[in-house]
């Protein structure tokens, strides 16, 4: 009596012969995959090690650095004293860094306003220019690629309370003008005009790119149904820059935190009482003058940590208000 075979039994049948594929063929397909991988990884990591070894070396390695030596007192030239978070406890106690980081919101915020106004003024003034328009943004985008000692020694003449060009013109029209970097409540202001004037170039190419990308067509329509300029310039013109503006406002606001080229040309951080001593310039100051090397590491990375929480408070916030379309 022959045996037959159960229908069940036939169509496992293919199933079990899968599964009995042999082990090496499977290992072998891992390797391949595994080898597919690795090339892979090697090609990205070729391509990423011109700009990855440079931030590996000079910034990542001295961070960590900076983060060890503030947990130590040191001069620069004797042996660190392990010290843990005492030097962070002195900063709560130091006027004269709280002083520092106070210069440093007000110079933020009398920098900021100025620098994006300033540049997009200026980019609408060149999105209206049809002839020159390179050349135009050209000539204003000069500053931006000038050394920050040029500048500011520029402006340092230019304010100077008795030789500069602008009290002359202040005089001509009849106003005494202030003693600018001499004084202790204009020295900050001088800064600020100095790091706005430098910066409009670039705020103005950002901004600039922003409205050409707003649609003719929508503009025309609001403009047939009866919108005024302002109108148009205000919910038009404005929403549809809102990208081109967050991008302006946190890079304008990092580099606001890390003003010190200008300062330290044109003020020193005085002229008296440290009355426009910003946080980098302190941080220069206790490492190089005062040899406290421990206390201005901790200083930068107190500032780190201020620039890291007011650039995630601004990446949040742009949900609300920007409008990518």
């Amino acid at each position: 009596m022959s045996e037959t075979t159960s229908p069940a039994r036939a169509l496992d049948e293919p199933a079990a012969a899968g599964r009995a594929r042999p082990a090496a063929a499977v290992r072998a397909a891992g390797r391949r995959t595994a080898g597919a991988r690795l090339r892979k990884a090697g090609t990205v990591v070729l391509f990423l090690a011109p700009s990855a070894v440079p931030l590996v070396l000079f910034t990542l390695v001295p961070m960590v650095g900076s983060l060890w030596v503030s947990l130590h007192e040191w001069n620069l030239i004797g042996a660190m004293r392990w010290v843990g978070l005492g030097n962070y406890a002195a900063l709560l106690r130091d006027g004269d860094a709280w002083r520092a980081l106070g210069n440093t919101v007000l110079y933020i915020a009398g920098y900021l306003p100025l620098v994006y106004v300033g540049g997009l003024g200026l980019a609408l003034a060149l999105n209206r220019v049809t002839r020159g328009r390179d050349l135009f943004r050209g000539v204003y985008f000069l500053p931006v690629v000038t050394s920050w000692v040029v500048v500011a020694l520029i402006w340092k003449w230019l304010l100077n309370p008795s030789e500069g060009i602008v009290n002359k013109i202040l005089a001509l029209l009849g106003i005494d003008g202030p003693g600018w970097w001499t004084s202790d409540t204009w020295a900050l202001p001088s800064v600020i005009i100095a790091s706005a004037w430098k910066d409009l170039g670039f705020v103005m190419v950002i901004l600039l790119a922003g409205l050409q990308a707003v649609p003719g067509d929508v503009l025309e329509a609001a403009r047939v149904d009866g919108a005024g300029a302002w109108r148009r310039f205000r919910h038009i013109v404005l929403p549809l820059l809102s990208p081109s503006t967050f991008f302006v406002l946190v890079i304008s606001c990092i580099s606001g935190f890390q003003v010190f080229d200008q300062v330290y040309v044109m003020t020193s951080g005085g002229p008296a009482a440290a009355a426009s001593e910003v946080a980098v310039e302190r941080v220069y100051d206790l490492t190089f003058r005062y040899g406290r090397v421990g206390d201005a590491s901790a200083l930068s990375w107190v500032l780190f940590l201020v620039i890291l929480l007011v650039t995630v408070v601004q990446v949040r916030l742009q949900r609300r208000w920007v409008d990518y379309g």
